[in-house]
Order: structure tokens, then sequence, then C-alpha cells
């Protein structure tokens, strides 16, 4: 994977984590335990240091960046959805920052709570622990349920499976030209989508 060093300081990555090939790493990362950054995500630690504590994960095209002399720290079980950006800022322990959302400059999202989707943190907010936050600038619209956190952490801890699957079985090929006669299908797992799971919890019993 591309993993540069800037002025003497080399990039972090824990044995039991997976970061794909295609992720770039540059100066002052640490990447923890059981942490998954994903495809095309760019971890600049050139200016501040960045941090990923257990368990979290980056996905595909993340970027996560900061100020000189800022940490810029993903606590552990945060989870920080497809496209968004993190800068200089802090993500509590089993938060969630939602798909192409952007934190800014000193922005704490506490922990537990939830940055929805395509939100905009501005500089210096403060999420409470619990919240939901949506918007562009964000705003708090309510506490989270109790169904609403497991269902973050079922969704992260599907991701450190992905890390313990990574690390057994991915590996580079060329494609094939036709699928195969009986092409298997990848193991199923137990997490739903937010909606399906709410479907789910309308349904009457039978």
């Amino acid at each position: 994977m591309p993993c540069y060093a800037i002025d003497g300081v080399v990039p972090v990555i824990h044995p039991s984590a997976y970061v794909h090939p295609t992720a770039v790493l540059i100066g002052d990362v640490i990447v923890g335990p059981d942490c998954y950054v994903g495809p095309c995500a760019a971890l600049r630690g050139d200016f501040g240091r960045i941090v990923l504590h257990r368990g979290a994960n980056v996905q595909d095209t993340c970027v996560v960046h900061g100020f000189p002399n800022q940490d810029t720290v993903v606590e552990e079980n945060g989870h920080i959805g497809h496209g968004a950006v993190l800068h200089s800022c802090v993500v509590r322990r089993d938060a969630l920052v939602g798909m192409n959302a952007v934190v800014m400059d000193e922005a704490e999202v506490g922990e537990q709570a939830i940055v929805a989707a395509s939100a905009f943190v501005p500089a210096g907010t403060k999420v409470p622990p619990r919240t939901l936050m949506a918007g562009v600038p964000a705003k708090a619209l309510r506490l989270l349920r109790d169904e609403e956190i497991a269902w973050k952490l079922e969704g992260t801890r599907t991701y450190q499976a992905l890390t313990r699957r990574c690390l057994a079985s991915m590996v580079e090929v060329s494609p094939l030209t036709e699928p195969e006669a009986q092409r298997p299908r990848l193991p199923a797992t137990e997490v739903h989508s937010l909606i399906a799971t709410r479907r789910q919890e309308t349904t009457p019993a039978v």
C-alpha cells in the first residue's frame, strides 16, 4: 500500500488492522488494532497526528487531515462512512459519521452519536452523546433510540469482521470474462439497512 514517511515520521499499522492497498497513509498516522481502512481513503498526517483506535473503520474515499499540533482522532468503534471528511476533529467511542458528511476543525462528535449522511458539522461544534445530527449546517434533531445505537454497533462489528475477512482472503486477481455457471455468493451477514430494520420492527408478528 502507498505509505509515506515525512520529516522522518513513519505511519503505524497494527498487524490486526486491514488497510486497502489503494489507501494512502502519510506521516504521523497510527492505525490501531482491528481497524479497517477502505479503498482510496487518504489519511494525511503531514501536519497533525491521525489516530484510529481499536475497531474503528474509515471507509472508501474518506479524507482525514488536520492542522499542525492538532490530532484528528477516531475512538474505539468509531464508524466513518463512505466519502466522509474529517479535519482536526474528534469522533468519540461508538459514534458514526455518515456518508459524505464533513466534520470540521475542533468539532467533537459525542459518544454513540450519529452524524447523518451529507451533514456539515461546523468548526468547534460539540455534538452531544447519543444525538442525531443532520443538515447543513448540522443541527441536533433528537436523542437516538436504543435500537438505533444497537444497529450502529452491529454495522461496526460487520466492518470488524470484514477486516478479518480481508486479512484472510483478499487477493488481487485478474477478472473472469464470464460469470461461472454456479457462481458463489458472499457469506450473508446479520446486519440490515436502517430502513429494513425499521420495517422489521413495524411488521406485526404472524
